[in-house]
């Protein structure tokens, strides 16, 4: 689940990088572009410092920034970079140590600042007039049905062709739960939706619909893996973050 969340994020972060920018400014862009061989040196030089790689990460942030790309993108191909692992000492995860580092500033400061910036949202007068209204419609069901159908279509195909098995113990309800959740959607989804609605009245109905998805999809995934699970005739327990 926490892959799925993790890879869910950097697809709505490859929208917003995509659909979402405004005019390029070349001189930037090409600026962003050197810092990756740079970037690319130093791992494969085995340099398991932080510092480095922050500070390039930094010069490539702003020149992204300054090209008119969102400059969220420039955090994700900086990870690629940072070593998962030493070379030198398996024990050591440089980043992992840095996850660890900023676990506590992201997931009790930042994050929290985040959702009281972006989620608030007065229901005061909501009636069903406005759930039915064709935004927070067209949003619920793009977080419901085109979650789900997308992630279990990809993971038919993915078995199909023998790309991946599925893992020992699950089936193909259980993976439509996970499907399901997949379309709870909070940060991202707004993220995209301030952008997409950006100075429009809609604002209210773009967050109305994402409130709605996120519910149901919460509950019917809650659901289905709870009677996946209880059909489960194997009895044992199912490790989701196994891969193959």
């Amino acid at each position: 689940m926490v892959s799925i969340a993790i890879f869910d994020d950097i697809g709505a972060i490859l929208i917003i990088a995509l659909f979402y920018t405004s005019e390029l400014s070349l001189e930037s862009l090409a600026l962003a572009g050197l810092c990756l061989p740079f970037l690319y040196l130093l791992n494969r030089r085995n340099v398991t410092s932080i510092t480095p790689y922050l500070l390039i990460g930094i010069i490539m942030w702003i020149a992204v920034l300054k090209s008119g790309i969102h400059a969220t993108l420039a955090g994700v191909v900086l990870a690629l970079f940072i070593p998962m692992f030493d070379r030198t000492d398996p024990e050591h995860s440089p980043l992992e140590e840095l996850e660890h580092d900023l676990h506590n500033t992201v997931a009790f400061g930042i994050l929290p600042i985040f959702a009281f910036a972006n989620s608030g949202i007065s229901l005061e007068g909501a009636g069903l007039a406005e759930l039915f209204h064709s935004v927070p419609l067209g949003i619920a069901a793009g977080l419901f049905i085109g979650k789900q159908l997308g992630v279990m279509i990809m993971c038919w195909l993915i078995f199909k062709l023998g790309i991946s098995t599925m893992p020992k113990g699950m089936n193909y309800k259980q993976i439509y739960g996970a499907a399901l959740l997949c379309g709870v959607g909070f940060t991202m989804s707004l993220f995209i939706g301030s952008l997409a609605f950006a100075g429009d009245t809609t604002m209210f109905d773009e967050r109305l619909g994402i409130i709605m998805g996120s519910i149901v999809s919460g509950i019917a995934g809650y659901i289905m893996l709870k009677v996946s699970l209880k059909d489960n005739v194997s009895g044992t327990s199912v490790d989701l973050t196994r891969s193959h």
